[in-house]
């Protein structure tokens, strides 16, 4: 029992030293090796065994005493262990999961990029085909800009279509009559305006003189002598020389001005585009600028300009006779051969 006892006391002491189970290994080993007898060892042997048996005694009154506590700590054990098992096994489905959810979403994109590429060209089809029809109704609609004097919207229309017909619709070959149609429009639109601007510069404003210059002869005739001819007064007469250098510029004579003033002329479809005759030419000279026509317009007015001049004079010189005629017609009528 002595021997026992030292050995447990022993076993105890080594434990209390080092926590490390191999501790007591080595201390037995070095006592084993250290004795010389068998009897010795064999003592040691006793003394290790009944160590062992009072430890398993002991371990055995603990677990009695602490029975519930071990139990509860086991099933805890247990339920802790499967639940580390059940989340790790969770945690794998839900990796597996994310790297089917992230070869779907790849082929979702490639899906998605091609319906967005799709949506794209099927509404530039539906803006070419809107352009399409809008642009077949252009020369019912040219006709009818032409045919009320609107030129300036006829122009716009003329050369967006050919434009468009020239541009993105080049390639649409049920459009070719068409397109051939209004190029050959665009081409003789300038002859057009350039007329219109040769009646108003030359013949509309003329007109406007004689017609003041027979009222003030009624007028005359009535109240003065008749031998007395009236001067046509023309100092009130719009040109465009006067047009350009109006008050309405802060700067007379100014070619940024000039050229601001022309892009503010604007067309109003809802009036007589002929009422103010200056404003008129201004809305020719603009479509003619759109038609990129310009230097053909100078070269006409050069070459037309001593034949207008010399018809203004003919129909002056017509309107003076007949005046005189007139007067000569009424003076006899009232004996006054004078």
């Amino acid at each position: 029992k002595m021997a026992a006892g030292e050995a447990a006391g022993r076993y105890r002491s080594t434990m209390s030293k080092s926590k490390d189970p191999s501790g007591l290994l080595i201390s037995v080993i070095r006592t084993l090796s250290t004795s010389d007898d068998v009897e010795d060892r064999e003592t040691e042997k006793s003394r290790l065994e009944e160590a062992y048996e009072k430890c398993d005694r002991d371990l055995d009154e603990l677990i009695v005493q602490h029975y519930t506590e071990l139990t509860t700590a086991i099933r805890t054990y247990q339920s802790i262990t499967e639940r580390i098992t059940n989340s790790r096994n969770k945690i794998k489905q839900v990796k597996e999961n994310l790297l089917s959810c992230k070869m779907l979403l790849h082929c979702k994109r490639d899906e998605l990029r091609k319906l967005w590429i799709e949506g794209i060209e099927h509404k530039h089809v539906l803006n070419l085909l809107d352009e399409i029809e809008n642009i077949k109704q252009v020369p019912q609609k040219l006709e009818q800009c032409m045919a009320s004097k609107h030129y300036l919207n006829a122009t716009d229309m003329l050369v967006s279509a050919v434009d468009s017909l020239e541009g993105p619709l080049l390639q649409v070959e049920g459009l070719s009559d068409l397109r051939l149609e209004l190029h050959s429009k665009k081409m003789n639109m300038h002859l057009v305006l350039i007329d219109e601007l040769h009646r108003h510069l030359y013949i509309k404003s003329t007109n406007r003189v004689g017609q003041r210059n027979k009222e003030k002869g009624r007028i005359s005739s009535l109240v003065k002598d008749a031998s007395s001819v009236p001067l046509m007064d023309v100092t009130n007469l719009s040109t465009p020389r006067k047009f350009l250098e109006t008050s309405q510029f802060s700067t007379p004579g100014s070619s940024s001005m000039r050229e601001t003033s022309l892009l503010e002329i604007k067309e109003d479809m809802e009036l007589d585009p002929e009422e103010n005759s200056t404003v008129f030419m201004g809305i020719l000279i603009k479509g003619l600028a759109k038609l990129k026509k310009i230097p053909e317009t100078v070269k006409a007015i050069q070459d037309r300009l001593e034949q207008e001049l010399k018809q203004i004079v003919k129909r002056s010189t017509t309107q003076v006779a007949d005046n005189g005629y007139q007067r000569g017609e009424n003076l006899s009528q009232e004996n006054q051969p004078r």
